[in-house]
C-alpha cells in the first residue's frame, strides 16, 4: 500500500509541474506574438529611408512622369524650317552637248571625218540658296556646270534667269545671280560651332518634290571624302543623317535658328538614293568662296606652300614625334613657308592660334584668306614649340589677286582642270585641258578645244600658273614646246616661238 501511495503522490506532482511549464510556455508565447504584432504595425507604418527610396521611386524619377517628359522635349524645328522654305530655290539649267554623227558613207567619213552636231541635253534640276536680298544664290558647281542657260523657280512659284557669276570646283561651289530686290535670304550661322548631336534641317527639292524639309543630327564634323576631282580641292564636309536625296544638291543645311550652317552636297549610297549618311559644304568655306566670286570672279586660293600629311600611331613612332597636330612631308621652292623658315619634319599645330590636327583642318583654315595675307603659323620642331609667320601665295606662287579669266586664260586659250579619272583612262601624271581655243597663238599653232597640255619645254604643267611661269622664262623668240594628248588617245607636240 505504502508503494502505491507513494506512485501516486509522485505522479500528481510531477503532472503540476508540466502544466505549470505548459502555462509559462503560452504565456511567453503570447506575449510574445503580442509584442510583434505591435511592432510591425509601427514600422510597416514607417519604412526605414532607403526602402522608402525605393517605394516612392515613381514619384522622383523625372522619366516616368508624363509632365516632366514634356518639359523635356525634342527642339521646335518650324521657325527653322518655315524661314528656311522661301529661301531656298529650285535650280534648272538648258544645255547642249556636242555628237559626232557619220554620213553613212565610212570612206568619206574616214577622208573627211565626222560631222558635228550640237544637241539639246534633258535639264538637270537641283537647289540653290538666296544669300542676300538682292539676289544672290548659292548652289553646288556640279549643279550648273554644263549649263548653257540656268533659271530659277521661288518657293511663291516665280521664275527667273538666272546668271552665272563663277563657278569653284575646288570646292564644288557656285554662284548664282537674279535679277530682283526684296527676296526672303538666310543668315550665316556659325558652322565651326556646330556639335556633333545637334539638330539640323535639310531643305531642297529632291526627286522634283519642291520645299522637302528633312531632320536629323550632325554626324560627324571636318570629313575628308577624296570625292572632288580636283588637285586643290578643299573637302571638309559636314556630316548628318538628315534624309538628303537626287535633287537636294545646292540646298541648305540650317540650325535649329534658321541659320545655314552648309550647302549640301553629296550623299553616300549604293543605291544613289539616301541610305543614312549625307554631306554639306560647311559655311565656313561657302562665305570665303561667295565673297570671292562676288569681288573677283574667281576664288583667290591662298597656298601655304607645304607638302603634308596625318599623324597616325605608326607614323608618330616612326618618326618619333607624338600624335596631334599636321607632319610637313615637304615645301614649295619659294613658297611662303619656305621662306618663313618652316622645315621639311615639322609639324604644325595651329594657324592663328586654332589648333589643327588634320591636314583637312589645316586645308580649310589656309582657305580663309587671300595671297598676300599673313597667318602665324604654330609648329612643333625637336619637341619645342616655334611661331613661324608665313605670307600666303597664289597658285602662281606670288603674291597678286588674279582676277575672273586672268587665272583661266593665257595665249588666248582657256583652260580647265583635268578629272584624276581622265588622268588615269589616258595614262598621265600631270596637263591642263584646252576649254576655249580662243584667237591667240594656240590656235595659230594648230591646237584645238579638249587637248590635253601635259609639259612646256619638258617641264611638267597641272596650272594655268605653270605654262605662265615656264613661258616667261623663255627668251625673246626662244622656242617654246607644248607636248601634250587629245581625249581619243592622239599623242602630239606643238612648237612655236615666243
Amino acid at each position: 500500500m505504502s508503494f502505491v501511495y507513494f506512485l501516486n503522490v509522485s505522479l500528481k506532482k510531477v503532472l503540476n509541474m508540466k502544466i505549470k511549464n505548459l502555462a509559462s510556455m503560452l504565456l511567453v508565447a503570447v506575449c510574445g506574438g503580442i509584442i510583434a504584432v505591435f511592432a510591425y504595425t509601427r514600422v510597416a507604418d514607417k519604412p526605414s529611408g532607403s526602402f522608402s527610396t525605393a517605394s516612392r521611386a515613381p514619384y522622383h524619377f523625372t522619366a516616368l512622369d508624363p509632365q516632366n517628359i514634356r518639359d523635356v522635349s525634342y527642339p521646335d524645328l518650324t521657325f527653322a524650317a518655315e524661314k528656311a522654305v522661301h529661301c531656298v530655290v529650285h535650280v534648272k539649267i538648258k544645255s547642249t552637248q556636242t555628237r559626232y554623227a557619220g554620213s553613212g558613207n565610212p570612206i568619206y567619213d574616214l577622208f573627211y571625218g565626222y560631222r558635228q552636231e550640237r544637241v539639246p541635253m534633258e535639264a538637270f534640276v537641283g537647289s540653290g540658296v538666296i544669300i542676300s536680298s538682292d539676289g544672290y544664290i548659292v548652289t553646288n558647281n556640279h549643279v550648273i556646270a554644263k549649263a548653257d542657260e540656268v533659271e530659277v523657280s521661288l518657293n511663291d512659284q516665280r521664275v527667273l534667269p538666272a546668271k552665272v557669276i563663277g563657278k569653284d570646283p575646288n570646292t564644288d561651289l557656285a554662284l548664282l545671280k537674279v535679277d530682283e530686290s526684296g527676296l526672303p535670304f538666310l543668315e550665316y550661322g556659325d558652322a565651326e560651332a556646330l556639335r556633333v548631336g545637334e539638330w539640323v534641317l535639310a531643305v531642297g527639292n529632291p526627286y522634283n518634290l519642291t520645299s522637302t524639309v528633312t531632320a536629323g543630327i550632325v554626324s560627324a564634323k571636318a570629313r575628308y571624302l577624296g570625292i572632288i576631282e580636283s588637285e586643290l580641292r578643299i573637302e571638309s564636309f559636314i556630316q548628318t543623317d538628315a534624309a538628303v536625296n537626287p535633287g537636294n544638291s545646292g540646298g541648305a543645311l540650317v540650325n535649329t535658328r534658321g541659320e545655314l550652317v552648309g550647302i549640301n552636297t553629296l550623299i553616300f549610297s549604293r543605291t544613289g538614293d539616301f541610305s543614312g549618311s549625307a554631306f554639306a559644304v560647311p559655311v565656313t568655306i561657302v562665305q570665303k568662296v561667295v565673297a570671292d566670286l562676288k569681288e573677283f570672279g574667281h576664288v583667290q586660293r591662298a597656298l601655304l606652300g607645304v607638302n603634308i600629311q596625318n599623324i597616325d600611331d605608326n607614323f608618330a613612332k616612326e618618326k618619333n614625334i607624338k600624335i596631334g597636330g599636321v607632319y610637313v612631308s615637304g615645301l614649295t621652292e619659294n613658297g611662303g613657308a619656305a621662306t618663313a623658315g618652316i622645315k621639311e619634319g615639322d609639324v604644325i599645330t595651329a594657324v592663328n592660334g586654332t589648333p589643327v590636327n588634320s591636314t583637312t583642318e589645316l586645308q580649310v583654315q589656309i582657305s580663309k584668306y587671300r595671297p598676300n595675307d599673313q597667318v602665324n603659323v604654330t609648329v612643333i620642331r625637336d619637341k619645342k614649340t616655334q611661331q613661324f609667320t608665313v605670307t600666303l601665295l597664289n597658285i602662281e606662287n606670288n603674291t597678286e589677286i588674279l582676277r575672273g579669266d586672268q587665272s583661266s586664260s593665257i595665249l588666248g586659250a582657256k583652260f580647265e582642270e583635268v578629272p584624276q579619272k581622265d588622268k588615269r583612262a589616258l595614262r598621265i601624271n600631270s596637263g591642263i585641258k584646252v576649254k576655249d581655243v580662243g584667237d591667240g597663238r594656240l590656235k595659230d599653232i594648230g591646237i584645238r578645244d579638249g587637248f590635253i597640255i601635259t609639259s612646256v619645254n619638258d617641264k611638267p604643267v597641272n596650272s594655268v600658273g605653270d605654262i605662265r611661269a615656264i613661258i616667261s622664262e623663255v627668251e625673246p623668240k626662244g622656242r617654246i614646246l607644248i607636248n601634250g594628248v587629245y581625249p581619243n588617245g592622239q599623242v602630239t607636240y606643238y612648237v612655236f616661238a615666243k
